[in-house]
């Protein structure tokens, strides 16, 4: 017999219902969608972060954009290894790390 969840682990499983219909819905509006739902989804969690006095989030966020930015400037130049090295790497770490519960 399974026991009732707990209320903590009843909420980690509506957060991640939701997170799983949220993007499905994102990706029903395409790439432009997805892209936009994980915007929101960061910017909110950078807030907690925030609110939880861990601001070197402020500086890795930039980091990563920044890299993202170089990445794009190297593949509009003709440079595609950065662009794809970046892609490969990504894809990894997401398929390893699932989104928290």
């Amino acid at each position: 017999m399974t026991r009732p969840l707990t209320g903590a682990e009843l909420a980690a499983e509506k957060r991640k219902s939701w997170l799983l219909e949220e993007e499905r819905r994102a990706r029903a509006r395409g790439d432009q969608g997805r892209m936009e739902f994980w915007l929101r989804l960061t910017r909110s969690r950078i807030a907690k972060e925030i609110k939880a006095d861990r601001r070197d989030v402020y500086a890795g966020f930039t980091l990563i954009c920044r890299l993202f930015m170089t990445a794009m400037d190297k593949r509009a130049a003709g440079d595609q290894r950065l662009w794809n090295d970046l892609m490969q790497y990504a894809q990894r770490v997401v398929d390893q790390n699932p989104p928290r519960n």
